[in-house]
């Protein structure tokens, strides 16, 4: 859609400099621009012009922008307000953002993103004329039982993740998903797609763990026949085929430092030239990315890029683990239980109480995706109207062992033994001893208390599988 004339856009900038140049790049677009450059006058022409988009600095000279946008939309709810915003206020913008702010810019900004922000505006007012709907609020309540794009729950962390989910799918900025494994990121990616601008687009996942490092950079922006052995055919990679939709980078940490540089590119410029190509060319795609890991610690080790990290962490979510939710591990684990038993042909409808109070007790150190396993396992092997306790799996509360009142995993039980045995000794016996021996070390014995199953010693390390075996991989070619 191409905007009128007759569809004004208040520019609300202080820095006459950088008005100018915003309404040149508007104009330029074929938007008629109004300007202010204080919040009296913003108001005034707000009143005089009303305008469907505005675009607001949060910096001005007699009033709060933050002020400003709160007036804006006690006086017009459906209008769509872009703010401005410098690189080191990022929470002021998330904060605009909690308010009703329907995107943000962080300068310096390029034209392109101006320019696709208030494209976006424009579109969703067109949406809403034509639907006569009136714009989605981020204080609306979950669907019955709780449900909301592909989640279930009702406790207070969750619906404040729903609120942020809403106002933040109405953005074009970069969301990076933080969370324990199995708490529902890619689920979260999904809401934020399902509900933007983008939503007609394709939603295309990539996990940086689960693909080989020589192989992720074709998989992310393709390649070309012949470019390298095996390279039968042109591969168009996910970057292009998420073109006009979200493109979602799972375990983002896991990504090489040399392709995190290629990223970082491809972020600053939005062109992506494939293995092989001598030409690069533009795409379209908005980026979620996620962890499992603390993304601020993994730069200070050094294995992920500091510029990369700021590009890309603009608007946090972090999903609380299941443990943290209350009531929301029954409500879940009922949905589940009935959708498994109507697959498997069983009766089950629902917990006995027994059963509720071990799930409320259990600490979930999988999250969602364990309460999915522990379900399944129920329904394959039993049968009946209730779930009780001895239709559990045996080891339920020690699948992952834990240390007692801790979420920490704990240490294998070799060395813990010897270290509760004898700490002087066990430490004594550390010296001396390189970082990367000792980390090799401890992942061999977890990997030897999980009875050899990487999986779960992944769990336990609160890694992805892919990094232990990329590990034992590097260990063998050394050794070889």
């Amino acid at each position: 859609m191409t905007s009128r004339p007759s569809d004004p856009v208040l520019l609300v900038e202080d820095t006459r400099s950088l008005a100018s140049l915003y309404e040149t790049f508007l104009k330029k677009a074929g938007f008629a621009v109004e300007c202010a450059y204080d919040a009296r006058t913003a108001v005034a022409l707000f009143e005089r012009v009303q305008p469907r988009i505005i675009l607001l600095d949060l910096v001005l000279p007699d009033r709060d922008g933050l002020e400003v946008l709160r007036e804006i939309h006690a006086r017009d709810p459906a209008a769509k307000v872009v703010v401005i915003t410098a690189n080191g206020s990022i929470n002021r913008a998330v904060e605009a953002m909690r308010e009703g702010a329907f995107d943000f810019l962080v300068k310096p900004f390029d034209e392109r993103r101006l320019i696709g922000a208030v494209q976006n505006a424009v579109t969703l007012v067109a949406q809403e004329s034509e639907q006569g709907s009136a714009p989605v609020r981020g204080g609306e309540e979950p669907e019955e039982g709780g449900a909301f794009q592909g989640f279930i729950g009702r406790s207070e962390a969750m619906r404040q993740i729903y609120a942020m989910v809403k106002n933040i799918a109405r953005s074009t900025a970069t969301v990076f998903i933080t969370g324990e494994s199995g708490t529902g990121k890619e689920v979260c990616a999904q809401a934020i797609h399902g509900l933007s601008v983008r939503r007609a687009g394709p939603f295309v996942p990539i996990n940086c763990g689960a693909i080989p490092r020589d192989l992720l950079e074709s998989e992310l922006f393709g390649h070309l026949k012949g470019s390298f052995t095996g390279a039968v055919a042109d591969k168009r990679g996910a970057a292009a085929v998420a073109d006009g939709g979200t493109l979602f980078l799972d375990e983002i940490c896991e990504m090489d430092l040399a392709l995190q540089t290629k990223l970082l590119r491809f972020l600053q410029t939005s062109m992506i030239q494939p293995v092989g190509a001598t030409e690069a060319h533009k795409v379209d795609v908005r980026i979620v990315c996620a962890t499992n890991r603390d993304p601020g610690a993994e730069v200070r080790a050094g294995r992920f890029r500091e510029d990369l990290y700021y590009r890309l962490h603009v608007v946090p979510i972090h999903l609380p683990p299941l443990r943290d939710r209350g009531q929301d591990v029954i409500d879940i684990a009922e949905v589940l239980l009935r959708r498994f038993a109507q697959e498997e042909g069983r009766r089950f409808t629902g917990l006995s109480d027994a059963a509720r109070a071990r799930f409320r007790t259990y600490s979930w150190p999988g999250n969602v995706r364990e309460l999915q396993n522990v379900l399944r396992n129920v329904v394959v092997l039993h049968d009946g109207e209730y779930v009780v306790p001895e239709m559990l799996p045996r080891d339920f509360e020690a699948q992952t062992p834990r240390l007692a009142g801790t979420g920490v995993g704990a240490a294998p039980k070799p060395l813990q033994d010897e270290v509760d045995s004898n700490p002087d000794h066990a430490l004594q016996a550390l010296v001396g001893t390189s970082l990367a021996d000792l980390e090799r070390s401890f992942i061999e014995a977890t990997i030897e208390a999980c009875d050899g199953s990487i999986p779960k010693a992944a769990r336990l390390l609160d890694v992805s599988p892919s990094t232990l075996y990329r590990k034992r991989g590097a260990w063998e070619r050394g050794a070889g």
